[in-house]
């Protein structure tokens, strides 16, 4: 998949997918007043929040990631969505970051949540009020988990 611009429509399809799956889980909006698809994904893309998400393998590799996500994690689109998305989180944390992941597979989401990360270059970070949810397509199949936050520090 190569990295979201205009010319494959900033990946509206799973734009879509998040956008809807946010809105039908939460019943709110991830961004307000968007109509169009390609408008949505392209406001999504350059959103001042973060958005990553991963896909279904067992060791789950991210899949998406906005350029505020991009730029945190410091890496370019085609080094994140190579990476398994356990690697956000030093080792430390992966215990815990997995009983998170394990809880919005059985809630559908979780709001809220605080957790430290790690950029590839080993900075951290704390990010804060982060929803958490699972990516449901119109079929009712999963597809995933996303997260998006707008509140973060660096430790």
């Amino acid at each position: 998949m190569e990295k979201p611009s205009f010319n494959n429509h900033f990946l509206a399809e799973h734009a879509a997918l998040l956008g809807d799956s946010y809105n039908r889980l939460l019943g709110k909006p991830l961004i307000n007043g968007i109509c169009g698809s390609q408008e949505f994904a392209e406001a999504l893309f350059h959103a001042p929040f973060a958005v990553v998400s991963h896909d279904t393998a067992d060791d789950p590799v991210f899949n998406y990631a906005n350029a505020q996500a991009l730029t945190l994690f410091e890496m370019n689109w085609e080094e994140f969505t190579r990476t398994p998305s356990r690697l956000s989180a030093e080792p430390v944390n992966r215990q815990e970051r997995s009983r998170l992941l394990k809880k919005v597979a059985e809630q559908d989401y979780i709001d809220h949540y605080q957790g430290v990360r790690i950029s590839s270059t080993g900075a951290r970070f704390m990010i804060e009020n982060a929803v958490v949810w699972n990516l449901i397509d119109q079929y009712g199949n999963y597809k995933g988990q996303a997260a998006c936050f707008g509140d973060w520090r660096f430790l």
